[in-house]
């Protein structure tokens, strides 16, 4: 196993295959385990490149996550990168992984070639999904499917996570709420947004939710492309993963 310091904490880290650097960054309550079906999809074209955010996963734990979480993780990806020397990489960010990668992007775009940004809520946070974000998680952490999800992410600790998440969330919504420190217009890599018509998480907010939040950025980014899955849940990388995995591949070789 590798890890690489952040803030004097240890980060784990795996690479594995050759080629471009493709960053798979995880979403909340997650773990780079959530990636661990996918991996053998990409690696015979680019050198794929698990983190576990602080706080998540085989990384050092923390007591509390910060208020302004994705883009403190977006501080993470980006220190690696240095440490790494890599540029031009391509990132992949799922749900708040998504977050985290136009994060990257707009903080250090000159080590940032091309990304994807699968199944978030857009530029600031959902009022539909925050409100009930306490009750919803309390519920979650008693639903088995979920408990197994949570225990295959993070081990017999996982509760911690899941409170510290969930607090977080809360509190971003509460004092921050938007999600990018930068204007979008600032935002120079390619990008793709994705999602899935179905999605549970904004499906109930509107049927076009993605499409008209995407087409929103795009217009203020000034490029952007977007590729919506018909069918699939939350997130659409692992919902549609061979179908995700091909239009991922024609969107990186363009």
């Amino acid at each position: 196993m590798s890890y690489f310091k952040f803030e004097n904490k240890n980060i784990f880290y795996n690479e594995v295959g050759e080629g471009t650097p493709l960053l798979l960054l995880h979403g909340n309550t997650a773990s780079s385990n959530m990636f661990n079906l996918i991996v053998e999809k990409y690696k015979n074209n680019y050198k794929v490149i698990l983190i576990d955010f602080l706080g998540h996963g085989q990384s050092d734990r923390l007591d509390e996550f910060p208020i302004d979480l994705w883009f403190y993780e977006a501080k993470q990806v980006i220190e690696f990168l240095k440490q790494k020397d890599y540029s031009k990489v391509y990132l992949i960010g799922s749900s708040g992984g998504a977050l985290v990668a136009i994060n990257v992007a707009l903080e250090a775009s000159e080590r940032v070639s091309k990304i994807i940004a699968d199944s978030f809520e857009g530029e600031c946070a959902l009022t539909e999904f925050t409100s009930t974000i306490k009750e919803d998680r309390e519920n979650s952490k008693k639903d088995i499917n979920a408990k197994m999800f949570y225990e295959y992410m993070h081990g017999n600790k996982w509760q911690q996570v899941v409170d510290n998440d969930t607090q977080a969330i809360i509190k971003h919504s509460q004092v921050i709420k938007n999600f990018f420190h930068r204007d979008l217009n600032e935002l120079k890599a390619k990008v793709l947004f994705t999602g899935s018509l179905e999605d549970e998480f904004v499906s109930f907010v509107s049927p076009t939710y993605f499409q008209d939040t995407y087409t929103r950025m795009i217009e203020k980014i000034g490029h952007g492309k977007i590729y919506l899955f018909q069918q699939g849940g939350h997130p659409a990388l692992l919902s549609n993963p061979d179908e995700f995995v091909e239009m991922s591949i024609r969107f990186f070789n363009e």
